[in-house]
């Protein structure tokens, strides 16, 4: 079990106590923070400033050893990379689920001090509690298809996934005091952005995947509107299969992928070509995951939902939403008011549950 706690700081006090941590001084500290830290960057060149820059731009941290690239069979191929200079396909737009965080649906994470950070693996601001499981380091490159594919230098990117039982933390039963696999990072010059997370799980009705928002600024971002892009990240079978008979705390997705596939899932069975990463690692030394992403013009990116399996009844969730996760509810119904059924009792794994 996670042990957490939620801090409660006095907030007429906060300024005068030397030893708050400037984690703990709001968002609007860490905005003018970054905004300074910017600002001596331009004056003095990037290597004038050396470590300022790193706690402003996308955080670059050593990712897992990458020793065995991923099949090349159907439905579970891993893509090549795509050069910097070459345009790629528009990712096109998904539903955000009901699990955002992102106040669409009830908590709102994105407002919170200390999301922008490229290590999610645990919670933060107050609370405290690590997601285990495989590791994975998730790298995305994005270009801005609005000005000829130039590097999407300044985007924002808000990444949120499900943890090694299928559970989406602020909102699973058991984890709602948790804020882990959440977090924002602004990309640098080049477009990219990174983050340490792990390898999501496989939940019941769904394939495993990476949910995303792409903000044209960070301060869009975590004002937690007017995404740019809403989409998600589909991880190939032959990786998936792999993580999930390797560690046994993913034991429950092995009967979970059992009973999906790409071509029936609600989200990807319209297409996933500019959703499928390149993939290399192993289950001991953890996965490297890279994508492109195109980023077109907002009214080019709603949320388009096939139809077909997935899109209601079990595993889907109704027009708009998802399979459920174990533990599932979370209040009201997905954006774009959807209900969502209960999940399962405590301690269920998702399996045959409703979705």
């Amino acid at each position: 079990m996670f042990r957490s706690r939620r801090s409660q700081p006095d907030a007429h006090a906060a300024g005068a106590d030397h030893g708050v941590h400037e984690h703990d001084l709001g968002l609007g500290h860490d905005l003018a923070v970054m905004n300074r830290r910017a600002a001596l960057r331009g004056l003095f060149g990037v290597a004038g400033v050396g470590a300022v820059g790193l706690a402003v731009g996308c955080t670059t941290e050593p990712g897992p050893g990458s020793t065995t690239a991923g099949a090349t069979t159907a439905g579970s191929t891993t893509t090549a990379a795509t050069a910097a200079d070459e345009c790629v396909a528009a990712a096109p737009g998904e539903t955000a689920g009901p699990y955002p965080g992102d106040g669409s649906n009830g908590p709102n994470v994105l407002i919170e001090s200390g999301v922008h950070r490229s290590d999610i693996t645990s919670s933060f601001g107050g609370m405290t509690g690590t997601a285990e499981g495989v590791p994975m380091h998730l790298t995305m490159d994005l270009q801005d298809l609005t000005n000829n594919c130039a590097a999407g230098a300044g985007m924002a990117v808000y990444v949120w996934q499900c943890d090694r039982e299928g559970r989406y933390s602020l909102y699973s039963e058991g984890i709602t005091d948790q804020n882990y696999l959440r977090g924002v990072q602004t990309a640098d010059e080049s477009g990219r952005v990174e983050f340490t997370s792990i390898f999501p799980a496989c939940y019941s009705g769904r394939w495993p995947h990476i949910h995303f928002e792409v903000y044209d600024t960070l301060a869009a971002a975590v004002a937690g509107e007017n995404a740019r892009l809403t989409s998600q990240i589909a991880l190939p079978a032959d990786v998936s299969d792999a993580v999930y008979a390797h560690d046994s705390g993913y034991s429950a997705s092995i009967r979970n992928m059992a009973g999906v596939s790409l071509e029936s899932d609600m989200v990807f069975a319209d297409g996933w070509d500019a959703q499928m990463p390149t993939v290399t690692g192993s289950p001991e030394t953890g996965y490297e995951v890279a994508i492109t992403i195109g980023v077109a013009a907002k009214e080019d990116n709603e949320a388009s939902m096939p139809a077909g399996p997935g899109g209601g009844g079990p595993g889907g969730g109704g027009p708009g939403g998802e399979g459920m996760p174990p533990g599932g509810g979370g209040p009201g119904g997905g954006p774009g008011g959807e209900g969502m059924p209960p999940g399962p009792p405590p301690g269920g794994d998702g399996a045959g549950a409703p979705s």
